[in-house]
């Protein structure tokens, strides 16, 4: 973690499960009980806990990480989660793939990829069964690289709860809201906003109003934080103040349930007697969060050229090189434009990060034709892209005014990986062939004998 501030502490009682409660500060450590008395006071671990709860430590890091790259969270539960392992077996992976997955997935050629919006089918899908791997980057089991996922859910979680061992799970909501039950408390998001469900962490995934369409990164790495500001400074991009964390809210409920897991690539079922979203209080800093992406404060130029995508990071996964990241969250959300004398949408570029994309509302500036809400595009290493041939005349020929890029929220998973195509990606109907026809219409304009302008 790169936030410096590890020492605020804020306890708030939350309702056992019934209205989500926040509590403020990226990177921070806190302490929430949701029945007064619960946390002991002093020591983590004392002899017996207050209610008769069970002590039980969740670390999200090696014990021996640096203080400030320390992640972890003391819980107490009703039942300890070893109450949670009866016998697991191996259940259907349904349209979830993991890094490396096989190169037989598609024999599609290199190129430049676009899909239309996936519709929500009519049949029951929950979390787990709503998920599908559009790419795979890396490697889940060395802690390097990602997964992008389409997510599509008609039915709420009943009974059923879920974790992920290989990554924590960034999940963007399009259409509709969606309401996570975790173990630290409740987060509801809705288009616009985004939640982290951080590595091993228990929950379950409710409708709101209606069925739901989102996108989920699977970071395989080191957990998502702020990037480094550097001469930006204090304040602007996102704000530590503006992630929201949860209060304790727990479920005392003794009945039969399923507990499903993603371990090494694989999906695993245990039967359990209870609920596992159990814990009454919890103090630490390895927690679930939200994030509204309209608090996003954006920088540009002022005055000409416009600095790199990369100025619209929200958050970034680190690698082992420097300035290099394993996923970087990045948007394109409303700014003003007004830079003179300038190309003002993205430019034409070939890259060594691979870039998938998708436009959560409105319209995107460099494909206002083709990239639509809910649509999906990929880009990889070294492949060229940029504005289609409209947007290009466009923006070359209009009159510089000052314009306000209003109503519109596109995102990138950025990896230094390669994403590789699963089969349920390459064979979707609504992956359009023509995408590469965006750029047939750009015309040669070079005339040696002509003038500058």
């Amino acid at each position: 973690m790169n936030i410096q501030d590890q020492s605020r502490f804020d306890s708030r009682a939350g309702a056992p499960g019934l209205v989500p409660g926040y509590m403020s500060g990226f990177g921070n450590s806190f302490e929430t009980e949701a029945l007064a008395g619960t946390l002991p006071i002093g020591r983590n671990s004392p002899q017996k806990v207050s209610f008769g709860l069970y002590a039980e430590q969740l670390s999200g890091s090696a014990f021996t990480a640096p203080q400030e790259a320390n992640q972890r969270s003391w819980l107490y539960r009703i039942h300890p989660t070893v109450k949670h392992s009866a016998r697991y077996r191996k259940v259907d992976n349904g349209l979830i793939r993991t890094a490396p997955a096989a190169r037989e997935e598609s024999d599609l050629p290199i190129g430049q990829v676009r899909w239309g919006p996936i519709p929500i089918p009519e049949e029951k899908l929950t979390f787990v069964a709503g998920l599908r791997t559009m790419t795979t980057a890396g490697d889940a089991e060395t802690r390097a690289g990602m997964a992008a996922h389409v997510l599509l859910v008609t039915a709420s979680m009943r009974n059923e709860y879920f974790f992920d061992a290989d990554g924590e799970l960034l999940i963007v909501a399009q259409q509709n809201k969606l309401r996570f039950r975790t173990e630290f408390g409740v987060i509801e998001i809705e288009p616009g906003e985004i939640c982290v469900i951080q590595r091993g962490m228990i929950f379950r995934v409710e409708l709101v109003n209606g069925p739901a369409r989102a996108y989920v990164c699977e970071n395989y790495g080191g957990g998502f934080t702020l990037p480094y500001r550097g001469p930006i400074g204090a304040n602007c991009l996102a704000n530590p103040r503006d992630f929201l964390t949860p209060v304790a809210a727990y479920e005392d409920k003794e009945e039969a349930s399923t507990l499903l897991v993603k371990w090494g690539g694989e999906l695993y079922a245990t039967d359990i007697g209870q609920s596992p979203l159990d814990v009454v209080a919890w103090h630490g800093n390895y927690a679930p969060y939200k994030y509204d992406l309209r608090r996003y404060s954006p920088v540009g130029a002022l005055l000409f050229d416009h600095p790199d995508p990369s100025i619209f990071t929200v958050m970034t996964a680190p690698s082992e090189t420097p300035g290099t990241a394993n996923v970087d969250f990045v948007i394109f959300p409303e700014r003003w434009q007004v830079a003179e004398n300038t190309f003002r949408p993205p430019w034409y570029h070939r890259n060594l990060m691979s870039e998938f994309m998708g436009l959560i509302y409105g319209v995107y500036d460099a494909k206002p034709q083709g990239f639509v809400p809910g649509g999906i595009s990929l880009h990889n290493c070294m492949l060229p892209h940029g504005p289609d041939a409209d947007a290009f005349e466009h923006a070359s020929n209009n009159e510089l005014k000052p314009v306000k890029l209003a109503d519109t929220m596109a995102f990138m998973f950025e990896t230094r990986f390669p994403q590789r195509l699963t089969k349920y990606a390459a064979g979707l109907e609504q992956r359009q062939d023509d995408y590469i026809d965006c750029w047939k219409g750009l015309r040669r304009h070079f005339d040696p004998k002509g003038q500058r302008p």
